[in-house]
């Protein structure tokens, strides 16, 4: 099952939300070659959600992933990227090794494993174990099908900080010249590059809370997530894909950027909920331009 949402926005930019129903390994078969900029998602994990996805033992993981990912290799871009949310589980005090395993039977599949992101939850759980600590982070492992492909770093700087305005103030001849690390690393630094910028480049961690307010899905997905992504790897009207689609937060958030969304899902109850959480915004096309009074707004919980 299909259905496609075509709407405008505010700026007449015309976008599109393409939902499918049904299992992912089937339904991408519907899409054309090579037409997808991003990828974005973030899979059942081994032994994980089986009310819904009917939880794959992690024995059987790389099996199952392989077909998905064969034709995920097929209708990226050459200058496209994958983005996998993914992280191992522990069984008995002992982790995981399928997320490696994956990782290498992607590689013969053709993919370039590029970048590891790390997402640090700034609220994971709490919990005590006898071997172990708080799990505060999963992994974002980045996949692309050719070592040149899009990347938009500008759009994703951060402030510097206010440590500029002190140490900026006086530089010593050493910060005006590279300064070699004293370790023999090769790496050095020249404070001085430093001076009249008010931005910088990011690390590849991610600091960002899970969603607290998630009562309709099994997996929490802050919105800031994709939305990092999404304004790194495309620009306004590329095609953004998410095979395991959840609630649809990486549609929303993709649509509100002006790039097209792609979302698939084998779960009747999350694909009718993503439909109604774009239905406004087709009707919005429709409505007469009036003036609505300013209203502060709830805080609005995004789940995937």
């Amino acid at each position: 099952m299909k259905k496609v949402i075509k709407y405008i926005t505010e700026d007449k930019t015309e976008v599109t939300a393409d939902l499918y129903l049904g299992d992912c390994k089937d339904e991408l078969l519907h899409l054309p070659d090579n037409s997808v900029d991003l990828i974005v998602t973030s899979p059942p994990y081994a032994d994980q959600r089986k009310n819904t996805y009917g939880g794959i033992h992690a024995d059987n993981y790389v099996e199952w992933f392989l077909p998905i990912t064969q034709q995920l290799l097929r209708v990226l871009k050459p200058n496209g990227t994958f983005i996998l949310n993914i992280k191992e589980k522990v069984v008995e005090g002992e982790r995981s090794t399928y997320v490696i395993e994956l990782i290498l039977e992607m590689k013969k599949q053709g993919w370039l494993w590029t970048e590891e992101f790390i997402w640090h939850k700034k609220n994971c759980y709490p919990g005590k174990w006898s071997n172990r600590f708080r799990d505060a982070w999963e992994r974002l492992l980045q996949f692309n099908k050719s070592r040149t492909f899009n990347m938009y770093q500008e759009a994703v700087m951060v402030p510097v900080g206010t440590w500029a305005k002190t140490r900026l103030k006086n530089l010593s001849d050493t910060d005006k010249v590279r300064d070699t690390s004293k370790v023999g690393s090769g790496f050095g630094k020249n404070i001085s590059n430093w001076v009249g910028r008010n931005k910088a480049y990011p690390t590849n961690v991610l600091h960002l809370a899970t969603e607290c307010g998630n009562k309709k899905h099994s997996a929490a997905f802050p919105e800031e997530l994709p939305e990092w992504f999404i304004k790194l790897f495309t620009k306004e009207n590329d095609t953004v894909l998410d095979p395991f689609m959840g609630s649809g937060t990486t549609l929303l958030i993709a649509n509100r950027l002006r790039r097209n969304a792609i979302g698939i899902d084998v779960v009747p109850d999350y694909y009718e909920m993503v439909k109604k959480q774009f239905t406004p915004l087709e009707l919005y096309i429709c409505e007469p331009k009036v003036k609505y009074e300013k209203h502060k707004p709830k805080r609005r919980y995004a789940v995937r």
